[in-house]
């Protein structure tokens, strides 16, 4: 039975994972929300316009009074680098699906590696989910790399399974956690 907590605050060694406010929609479109390079492999597309991320922001911060809705934004010395979530979740199977982004000018530091280990021991051990699972456009390989060193395990790919931005098709590969089974890295290695 999962034990629902919501977003709570979750600190690492150099990370301060916490919900969003309304104040966000600034740092956020700067860093990583209108950037081509973050979105390639995302469903959604650069925003364009800072209202188009202030109106998400606001409907984020909306959701936190619900104990079962998961959404960090990721900051580094009191700046808002990325964003994670838990983007879909079954009570009857207690799994979550998670999902990331990072701008792109703190990618090779190991800052999703340390945010996704952070949520990942959050979910399997605070809330109880039994299973964590998170998929990529094998395209991108940078991100399986950050899901391998959080831990979790290569277990397959889904040949054309995403349709893209641009209406072509690529292959998803998949990686879990499982309770019980998953290895955190150790400190000094999500660093």
């Amino acid at each position: 039975m999962l034990t629902h907590q919501g977003t709570q605050l979750l600190r690492t060694a150099r990370l301060l994972l916490r919900p969003y406010t309304e104040h966000d929609a600034d740092m956020m479109f700067a860093n990583w929300a209108n950037d081509e390079e973050v979105c390639r492999y995302l469903t959604w597309p650069p925003h364009g316009d800072i209202e188009v991320t202030r109106g998400i922001v606001r409907d984020w911060a909306a959701c936190y009074g619900n104990d079962c809705y998961y959404h960090w934004g990721i900051t580094l010395a009191g700046e808002l680098i990325g964003d994670i979530a838990v983007v879909r979740w079954s009570e009857q199977n207690a799994c979550a699906a998670l999902g990331y982004c990072l701008g792109c000018q703190w990618w090779g530091r190991g800052i999703m590696t340390e945010a996704l280990t952070a949520v990942t021991r959050y979910l399997l051990e605070q809330i109880g989910f039994h299973r964590i699972q998170l998929e990529h456009d094998r395209d991108n390989p940078a991100s399986g790399r950050v899901m391998q060193k959080a831990g979790l395990r290569y277990e397959g790919c889904l040949q054309g399974g995403v349709r893209r931005r641009d209406g072509s098709f690529g292959d998803v590969c998949i990686y879990g956690a499982v309770q019980g089974q998953w290895a955190p890295p150790a400190e000094s290695e999500a660093v």
